[in-house]
């Protein structure tokens, strides 16, 4: 890419790295683009320098290797790069995890719901294979919970595996609403005392029928709210809240958009599962990588939307393609160089900062 320099002062002047790892960080960052894998080897043979291929490789290794970065000053800078202060955060919680030989990759994420895809804002490698416990999933929220200072946090959206009591106590202490599905056979106790199975509060209901219990109920001895609806296929979607009100389902759908930003970061975008590095903390190191490339796509693809450079509606009414894949489609361009406009080029720098754009 060309404005190699340009984009090293950008990073650097967020991120607060040496010139020499910020400087590198570009370089991975444009060869990233061009050939959307994070194998090492590829991306060594991308990288446009007089050093030789084995020297570039080894340049990488010790980038992984040698230094651990500031999470919560990255995840800072890319909460700013989409959010307000004034802005209502939802944020969702999830896990990916694959096996590398022996290796289990398992990753602890949390990200903020936006426009039907998440945003990653931090995340942890669990030296297991399996569900995250209590204690690990406190132990993210708190480290996190600095990068939101001065912004909102209107909700905490998470899956079945994000259930317990003293889990759901730490959420209320620290005043964090959450919207997190439940097992059907777990118990409940009513305001009269009785316990029966949640899934029996719901019986009555029909394909596609949603219902709303108004009083609060006792679930792993914290009150919470109950909602449910029938899907299509009979099962029953169960959403436990901490606030009262009839949106809750609503609010929970969109949790499935960490689901998204998993898949653009595995296989519709830059292949996180051709890594052959298996250390806990090179394999966070390189998703937080992934998610500067994959932040700079989702704004490259706003920008390319707001230009005119609209994304074809197909004839069932679905979108060609994704705003992340309108942006990486960009990226990839300026990364091999066959866009040789300078004026985009720059423009697509300038998002990192964001920038408002001004026409020429």
């Amino acid at each position: 890419m060309k404005n190699i320099s340009e984009l090293t002062v950008i990073l650097k002047a967020f991120l607060g790295w040496s010139k020499p790892r910020t400087e590198l960080l570009s370089h991975l960052l444009c060869a990233l683009f061009a050939v959307r894998t994070v194998n090492l080897k590829t991306i060594a043979n991308a990288i446009r320098s007089s050093a030789t291929e084995d020297s570039r490789y080894r340049q990488l290794q010790r980038f992984f290797a040698q230094f651990e970065p500031s999470y919560q000053q990255l995840g800072r800078f890319l909460l700013r790069l989409f959010f307000s202060q004034d802005d209502l955060l939802y944020l969702t919680i999830d896990r990916t995890n694959w096996q590398f030989g022996k290796c289990n990759i398992n990753i602890l994420m949390l990200g903020i719901a936006y426009k039907k895809i998440a945003i990653p804002i931090y995340w942890v490698l669990l030296d297991k294979k399996g569900n995250s416990n209590t204690q690990e999933r406190i132990d993210l929220l708190k480290k996190s919970l600095v990068i939101f200072r001065g912004y909102k946090i209107t909700g905490l959206l998470g899956d079945r595996e994000f259930v317990g009591k003293s889990w759901f106590r730490y959420l209320q202490k620290n005043k964090i609403p959450f919207y997190i599905r439940i097992k059907k056979n777990l118990n409940v106790t009513d305001s009269q005392g009785k316990v029966t199975k949640v899934e029996s509060l719901f019986s009555g209901l029909k394909s596609n029928e949603a219902c709303y219990i108004d009083e609060a109920i006792q679930l792993t001895g914290v009150f919470v709210c109950l909602s449910a609806l029938r899907l299509s296929a009979g099962e029953l979607l169960i959403i436990a809240s901490s606030e009262a009100g009839k949106n809750s389902i609503d609010i929970y759908a969109r949790r499935w958009e960490i689901e998204t930003l998993f898949q653009c970061l595995k296989s519709r975008g830059f292949n996180l599962e051709d890594t052959h590095i298996t250390e806990q903390s090179r394999v966070r190191k390189m998703v937080g990588v992934l998610a500067i490339a994959f932040c700079w796509s989702i704004k490259t693809g706003e920008w390319r939307c707001e230009q005119g450079e609209t994304i074809r509606i197909k004839k069932h009414g679905r979108p060609q393609k994704s705003l992340f894949r309108h942006g990486l489609d960009l990226l990839q361009q300026i990364g091999l160089q066959t866009c040789h406009c300078l004026k985009r080029i720059r423009h697509c720098l300038k998002l990192l900062i964001n920038e408002p754009y001004a026409p020429d």
